[in-house]
């Protein structure tokens, strides 16, 4: 019996998830979370053998709890769900040690057999991502400047991000203008807009 949890910040999509799982002989969902952050949580309590995550939950996304989960309990395997295939995504997902990482579209039984897989410790990548993610070049970003940006996506001004990072206002204005001229963007919202598109934020 391979024991799940099942975290999914829509509650209608999380009941439909879980009933479907369990109509599988070898698949029982051990717990459930809506959040990111209950999802380590209750993974610590209930240890399943495979957390499947969506990607994008309140509090802490998939992403976030798949690296904390991955340094809390390595014997947890993790498959990512998302609606949306952002190839940064996968290549972020990949560096955490993410064991899968499928669309919301597959079909049931493809998603059932992505846990078995998953579970036995091959890895499973939708091929519509896995293609995108190898034409998508590399995060030309620094991570102090994916630091800035994401401040700045949060509405943070030079000042706040500053004071956040522990930077200068004047640091902060350069590498802003930075974080533009690498991106090709018109401005700093628009450089928000491409960065979150290609999955760097």
């Amino acid at each position: 019996m391979i024991r799940l949890l099942l975290a999914e910040d829509q509650h209608v999509v999380r009941a439909a998830l879980a009933t479907l799982l369990g109509l599988e002989p070898d698949l029982q969902v051990v717990a459930e979370a809506a959040t990111g952050e209950e999802a380590v949580a209750r993974a610590l309590v209930e240890l399943p053998d495979v957390a499947v995550m969506d990607i994008d939950m309140p509090v802490l996304d998939g992403l976030s709890a798949s690296e904390l989960l991955r340094e809390k309990l390595p014997d947890c395997r993790i498959l990512l769900l998302t609606g949306h295939g952002k190839p940064g995504h996968l290549k972020r997902a990949l560096s955490a040690g993410v064991t899968g990482f499928l669309l919301k579209t597959a079909p049931p039984d493809r998603l059932a057999a992505a846990i078995r897989d998953v579970a036995q410790g091959r890895r499973v990548l939708d091929p519509e991502l896995a293609v995108a993610a190898w034409d998508l070049a590399d995060n030309p970003l620094t991570p102090r400047e994916t630091d800035v940006l994401r401040l700045a996506a949060a509405g943070a001004d030079a000042a706040e991000i500053a004071s956040t990072l522990f930077l200068s206002a004047g640091t902060v204005r350069n590498h802003l203008t930075a974080i533009v001229a690498k991106l090709g963007a018109r401005n700093r919202t628009d450089a928000v807009r491409m960065a979150t598109e290609s999955g760097w934020l």
